[in-house]
């Protein structure tokens, strides 16, 4: 007598990577406030990419009322083992941090005295790239702050990330620097922030989450080593899939407590909700609800409220390849003949 071998199929979870402590609840998150575009009365962001591979993003917002518009420029250039020749724009390198990268430069030319005519010269160089995993990200904005970022993924050690940013002012001065360091393997994710600023003040940031088998526990802590103090601290705890995920987060020395939950309803709506409450200043909990609907495979719409009655609405549409379109309003529903109610665009191109 024979037997037969009857096997059933066990379906898998998907388990996604463990996020960063700053991401955990972040699908509900941007549910709830990503690409409501009336905070701003009009937004344009243009994203070109070089012939030499360098990724260029500029930025513009006019904000609602009479405060100033706010503009950025920045290249990004991810290097290649091997020679490289790039011209990067116009904006002030600090020198002495690139000498102290995993490359070689060779300038055209000598700089000058640093001044606001040297601090915008064009400056060509030649990297002789030692290993992979390298890029070059340079901003400025109409605050007049340059930035230089330089990352390194991998190339120090498997699964770390490393970032040093310069902020420089041409008018004033140093404006401080960042060390950022990422660590990802996958049973958990730290990070730690390195910040001295212009007055030269040092204060570190370090976070971690671990998870297993979907759950998450993370934690938070900051340090302020003029004082030798600790100056913040945070919790969370979560748990997460690929349809839905629910945390609970306290935060600012464990006094805001937050809920979050996310659900991909169908493969065309998401809903997303959070509870808020403030142990030190408040005697009511903040809720949102949001949803997501996507028309079609171009286009979707989004709708929220919280407990105030306060309502957006947001469209957004990918006209063509290179141009995407959103509109979005704001409505306080308990005074709907006042005014106060907000209404913005957002043009983002790319090419």
């Amino acid at each position: 007598m024979s037997s037969i071998d009857v096997k059933i199929p066990v379906p898998k979870v998907f388990l996604a990577p463990i996020p960063a402590f700053s991401d955990i609840g972040k699908t509900a998150n941007d549910i709830i406030n990503k690409d409501f575009y009336h905070n701003a009365a009009a937004a344009l962001e243009v994203k070109l990419k070089a012939p030499n591979g360098v990724n260029f993003t500029t930025k513009g917002t006019s904000p609602q009322g009479d405060n100033p518009i706010s503009a950025s420029v920045e290249g990004k250039k991810a290097l290649d083992k091997g020679t490289l020749n790039l011209d990067l724009f116009a904006a002030y390198i600090p020198f002495d941090l690139m000498y102290s990268l995993p490359f070689v430069i060779i300038f055209n030319g000598t700089p000058g005295r640093l001044g606001h005519s040297d601090a915008f010269k064009r400056v060509s160089l030649k990297a002789f790239l030692r290993s992979t995993g390298i890029s070059i990200t340079q901003s400025w904005n109409t605050a007049d702050v340059l930035m230089t970022k330089v990352e390194l993924a991998n190339t120090l050690a498997n699964g770390l990330k490393a970032e040093l940013t310069n902020n420089f002012s041409p008018s004033k001065g140093s404006k401080g620097q960042k060390l950022s360091l990422y660590f990802q393997q996958p049973q958990f994710h730290t990070r730690a922030f390195f910040d001295l600023n212009a007055q030269q003040a040092l204060t570190a940031n370090v976070d971690g989450v671990i998870g297993y088998e979907g759950f998450l526990v993370g934690g938070e802590a900051g340090y302020d080593v003029q004082k030798a103090a600790i100056t913040r601290y945070s919790a969370s705890v979560g748990y997460s899939t690929a349809q839905y995920n629910a945390a609970i987060l306290a935060t600012n020395n464990l006094s805001i407590f937050s809920a979050l939950y996310y659900q991909k309803v169908n493969s065309a709506v998401e809903a997303g909700v959070k509870a808020s409450y403030d142990v030190k200043s408040s005697s009511t909990v903040g809720i949102e609800v949001a949803s997501k609907y996507k028309i079609d495979p171009l286009s979707f719409m989004k709708a929220k409220i919280n407990d105030r009655g306060i309502a957006s609405l947001a469209y957004n549409t990918k006209v063509n390849t290179g141009f995407t379109f959103g509109i979005g309003a704001s409505f306080d529903t308990q005074k709907l003949n006042e005014a106060g109610h907000k209404i913005g665009a957002s043009f983002t191109f790319e090419g």
